[in-house]
């Protein structure tokens, strides 16, 4: 596994998991950004869209998909260099509050127009303001147990969150060291 350098500062960081020839951010816009990608997608999930969104309209969903990754991709890479990401990522669990070693994060987009985003991204927080992205998903439901696109990014999370450990990794100091040696 290496780590990919997005905003080339040291605060956001995307997992690269070994034989992959792009990092796991990159992949996510690429696949939000895959117009036929999203459409099967939609289709294969239509009873989740429309039961937690109430949305039908296929298409709508595609185009709602692509508009977001846009804002978001803005968000992400035009951060100015004193811009503070803590304000953007927030704990995993609704109900975590603590400030713990290598937490997991999510982070989305705020409130749309037409209904709450559905995007989500996943990280690793170092920091405050320091995150390593390990994944994300289009989220259609109330928790990520329910669907298995969801449960594969919790897994991916928890494989990042173990292999920081395993390395001695609990802050973005020994982040930097690690990476350095």
């Amino acid at each position: 596994m290496t780590f990919d350098d997005i905003t080339e500062n040291g605060k956001l960081w995307a997992v690269r998991f070994n034989g992959e020839s792009e990092n796991e951010l990159s992949k996510l816009f690429a696949k939000w950004n895959d117009a036929d990608w999203l459409r099967s997608f939609f289709i294969e999930n239509i009873d989740d869209l429309s039961s937690y969104f109430k949305i039908t309209d296929i298409t709508q969903a595609v185009k709602d998909t692509i508009e977001d990754s846009d804002e978001l991709e803005c968000v992400l890479l035009d951060l100015s260099p004193e811009a503070d990401l803590s304000m953007f990522f927030r704990p995993l669990s609704n109900s975590e509050t603590s400030d713990v070693m290598l937490q997991k994060e999510k982070a989305r987009l705020k409130r749309r127009l037409r209904h709450s985003s559905w995007l989500r991204l996943y990280a690793i927080k170092l920091v405050s303001g320091v995150y390593i992205i390990t994944g994300g998903a289009i989220k259609l439901t109330a928790t990520m147990q329910e669907r298995e696109h969801t449960r594969n990014e919790l897994t991916k999370l928890e494989k990042v969150h173990r292999y920081l450990l395993e390395e001695n990794i609990t802050d973005d100091i020994g982040f930097m060291e690690y990476l350095n040696d």
